[in-house]
């Protein structure tokens, strides 16, 4: 039973029902137990009020073979409306009887002088004397029949409210918020759920039920009408018709109870039997059985596996173009299940099978039309005995049931392959339709068993199917990684049916799995719980891929992005530069790294999260991305060879012959990997053994030096840059943007979390500096990022705009990092980007510290780590290491308090 209930009036009744999340020990036995006498509480009610449901007298009705109008007595007595000739014959057995059940229905037309009681077998037509008298009549008999039926409905012990809630009903332009409950095919509503006779029924039986974008206005009490303003404004709005009666609307409180009451509502309701294809109208009538399973529909040939074509769309398609590529459609479903899947020659199946899924998703009208093909290539006739464990049964076109030969056995492939590739359908898209969604789940559940490998693969499609309704549908067409892990790993092992490797800059790798529906943001946090990191909005890392293209660039992945999606995009894009051709040992390639940087979040760091920033700092240095003198240089990349190899070996690595006038392997692997190229570029042999000779001494000297402590060393160093894991940019101050001093000149756009600074180039100074609070918008502007900027240092007073040539990947991803940042610290501008991190309170006591250090230097905004200030890191003795620490500490200390003090301030 699924329980919706928003009621802020909850406290009517503490016996009523148990919370959602009560899991205690008997709770579902409780409840259980609660509602049952709470049923039974309303019966024992409705019994008591027998007396008030009581009525005789003389009726017209119409009766006979020559249909004529004849006065008999009628008389209303325990449920039951029974006549007889006169008043005089009471005493004898009644003419005729009327049971008024749960399938009764009475009813009367405006202004009608006539009634009619409309039961499962004929319906009786009726008058009286009077329209009063008729009234009343009609107003008795709809009391007993809606309480026969809740009687009848309550009093099954299996027969529980699928669905009940608070609900705004709207009918006739008045709307009223009842306790609404839908048991079995009635819809039921109550002023309270303490209630034990309903205000109204509905009976779903012949109703129909849509989604609606707005109802008609109503005049009720203003709070009722501020939640339909609210239903109606965000489309949450449900119509019932019935027939012969005016519409119902349901107001919901949020989308998810009106996806709920929607699809059960849905599957009650019997709407539209006659309406739609021979295939919709079968599975109507399966719906009316409650999907029986040993109602014979299921054996009909509209339903089950046909050799041959169809001739018209299974499902109600508007146009004629439509009705042919859903028969082309149909045709590429028999070409993929009947060839047999071959290793060698499977990227057939591969493209059959994008080619169709890409269609679909460009035209979503063909969507349930290739579900519905699959459905019925996958349903196959069972024997009226136990099904056999080893073959299938094959169908021929005519729906008989073949015997179970050799020949059937051998084609058994053509079932588990249009299993597949139902699995990859359902993994992109789910039915919009409701009836159809509960078909499609009704087929999964006949289907699923852990013993077949069809059964395995039904299995496997109930779990992408709930991951694709609770995540979406995709963007794209599954990558052809996708289309071989479903067609040759036999996805139904494992939750997660696809794995991937993720790359660290350290050179080593995780492989991490993940399904059809998996975003970004899921498979990060599985990612961080397997290597032992942090939530990404504490620690700045993210996850980027190589571009296809491109060799040196990387995109940052958007973490509500579906990986699939990515991967997909990927290898279309790959295509597309070999003109069609594919590169079949060329795959995506993940890598993880930090994008964004705290300093109120250091102290929380992991072991992996510092070895992980010590690299990726490296990489920097190598890169000429961070302002560092040779000696230094030279220090720490002395370090960081300990952290990447160990200590040193002077017999290990050494070059050919082992003389030694041929230089260190490893010396050369530090000199390649963590020495600046400017340092490099255009020197001597000699110079360049010079150096290695310099990285080998200091390497040496750090002998007996654990990882975690060079790794503490390392990061002390180059954490003193203020400007340490700040994204830099190279680019060119364009002319016309107002910076006349810096116009033509190439800058580094560093970007931290608190300002775009200007750096020169060589020297890596700051030239200028914009904190985001003078920020008023940014973002490309043609081929140039243009950020305008109010009252700044760089402009003076006044707004005017600065204008930067990048390449137009870097300005989107300079933009989303801009973003992210200035949504993180609040400031939020119009038509931005959304922030992919959550706001952090801790962040802003981090932030104020460079703040407070900015302003103590007397408005200076060069910052260069000099050599007079260098620390000489393999002299430093553990005394000296440990008053660096007490000095870092006590400075640490003083910064969050004057980052406290100022927040205290702003917030006064």
């Amino acid at each position: 039973m699924i329980l919706l209930d928003n009621c802020n009036e909850s406290a009517i009744s503490d016996d009523y029902a148990l919370p959602p999340d009560d899991n205690g020990p008997g709770s579902e036995a409780d409840a259980a137990l609660v509602a049952q006498s709470v049923a039974m509480l309303r019966i024992s009610t409705l019994e008591r009020n027998n007396d008030e449901l009581e009525k005789s007298g003389y009726l017209t009705k119409l009766s006979g073979k020559l249909k004529t109008w004849r006065k008999r007595w009628f008389a209303l007595k325990n449920g039951t409306l029974s006549y007889w000739k006169s008043q005089s014959d009471v005493g004898r057995k009644p003419q005729g009887q009327i049971s008024l059940d749960d399938s009764c229905r009475v009813w009367r037309a405006d202004g009608a002088a006539t009634f009619e009681i409309s039961t499962s077998k004929k319906t009786h037509y009726l008058t009286a004397d009077s329209s009063g008298t008729v009234d009343e009549w009609v107003r008795i008999l709809q009391n007993v029949v809606r309480r026969n039926t809740t009687r009848i409905l309550l009093g099954r012990e299996d027969q529980k409210p699928t669905l009940e809630g608070w609900i705004v009903k709207v009918k006739h332009g008045h709307s009223k918020r009842c306790w609404c409950m839908l048991v079995g095919k009635t819809f039921l509503y109550f002023k309270a759920p303490t209630d034990q006779v309903p205000q109204g029924q509905i009976s779903m039986r012949d109703a129909r039920v849509e989604e609606l974008e707005h109802v008609s206005d109503s005049d009720s009490e203003e709070a009722e009408c501020n939640s339909m303003a609210t239903a109606r404004s965000a489309n949450l709005t449900v119509g019932i018709f019935p027939p012969h009666e005016d519409p119902t609307y349901l107001l919901l409180a949020n989308k998810q109870e009106k996806d709920a009451w929607l699809y059960q509502l849905t599957i009650v309701s019997g709407g539209g039997a006659h309406s739609g294809t021979q295939y919709e109208q079968m599975i109507q009538k399966l719906m009316e059985t409650d999907g029986d399973p040993n109602c014979n529909l299921w054996r009909n040939p509209l339903l089950i596996h046909s050799k041959d074509s169809i001739t018209s769309p299974l499902t109600t398609l508007p146009s004629e173009s439509l009705h042919n590529e859903a028969i082309k459609l149909f045709k590429a479903i028999q070409l993929f299940t009947s060839a047999l899947l071959d290793s060698a020659g499977i990227d057939y199946h591969v493209v059959l099978a994008q080619n169709a899924l890409h269609q679909c998703l460009g035209l979503i009208e063909l969507q349930p039309e290739l579900i519905c093909a699959l459905i019925k290539q996958t349903s196959r006739v069972q024997p009226q005995s136990q099904q056999p464990a080893v073959g299938v049964t094959g169908v021929g076109s005519n729906g008989s049931a073949s015997s179970t030969d050799s020949k059937s056995v051998s084609a058994s492939f053509t079932f588990v392959q249009g299993w597949q590739l139902l699995a990859l359908t359902v993994s992109l898209f789910a039915p919009r339709n409701n009836k159809l969604l509960w078909y499609l789940r009704l087929h999964l559940k006949r289907n699923a068993d852990t013993k077949t490998e069809m059964g395995k693969y039904a299995s496997y499609c109930q779990r992408a199917l709930e991951r694709t309704l609770q995540m979406g549908p995709r963007e794209a067409k599954p990558s052809r990684m996708e289309v071989l892990s479903i067609l040759l790993k036999n996805p139904y092992h494992h939750s997660l049916p696809h794995a991937i490797p993720v790359h660290f800059l350290n050179g080593t790798y995780q492989v991490v799995g993940f399904d059809g529906s998996t975003t970004v943001e899921e498979f990060l946090v599985t990612l961080n719980r397997e290597i032992g990191c942090r939530d990404v909005s504490q620690s700045g890392f993210a996850l980027f891929s190589d571009d296809p293209i491109e060799k040196d660039e990387e995109h940052w992945l958007e973490p509500k992005t579906k990986l699939c999606d990515i991967i997909s995009k990927w290898e279309t894009a790959l295509r597309e530069k070999g003109l069609g051709k594919f590169q079949n040992t060329k795959v995506i390639r993940l890598t993880y790294r930090h994008r964004l940087f705290w300093r109120s979040n250091i102290k929380g760091e992991t072991e992996r999260e510092r070895l992980l920033y010590c690299y990726q700092t490296a990489q920097r240095i190598s890169d000429n991305r961070f302002p560092l003198t040779k000696e230094l240089a030279i220090e720490l990349a002395a370090i960081m060879s300990q952290i990447d190899g160990g200590d040193y070996n002077s017999e290990r690595g050494r070059g050919s012959g082992g003389s030694s006038g041929h230089l260190h392997q490893g010396a050369m692997q530090a000199l390649e990997r963590f020495i600046p190229r400017r340092y490099k570029d255009g020197i001597s042999q000699e110079e360049l053994k010079e150096m290695a000779d310099a990285i080998t001494d200091k390497w040496t000297a750090l002998k007996g030096r654990s990882i975690a402590d060079c790794v503490r060393i390392y990061l002390t160093c180059t954490r003193k840059w203020p400007f340490f894991g700040a994204a830099l940019f190279h680019a060119k101050v364009n002319a016309g943007g107002g910076n006349s001093d810096l116009e033509g000149a190439s800058v580094w756009l560093a970007v931290n979390e608190e300002t775009i600074t200007l750096l020169d180039v060589t020297s890596m100074q700051s030239v200028a500096r914009v904190p985001y609070s003078a920020v008023v918008t940014f973002g490309g502007c043609q081929d140039d990022l243009m950020v305008v900027v109010n009252n700044c240092d760089i402009q003076g007073p006044g707004t005017q705009k600065m204008l930067f040539s990048l390449p137009k990947p870097k300005i989107l991803e300079l933009t989303l990092l801009i973003a992210d940042y200035m949504n993180a610290l609040g400031c939020v501008l119009p038509n931005t980007p959304n922030a992919s991190l959550s706001r952090l309170e801790s962040r802003r006591s981090g932030r104020s510290k460079t703040k407070e250090r900015d302003s103590d230097r007397s408005g200076s905004m060069s910052h260069r780590i000099q050599a007079s200030a260098e620390p000489d890191i393999l002299r430093a003795t553990p005394e000296m290491e440990s008053k660096m620490q007490h000095h870092h500490h006590h400075q640490h200390h003083y910064h969050e308090d004057t980052g406290n003090k100022r927040r205290i301030t702003a917030d006064s």
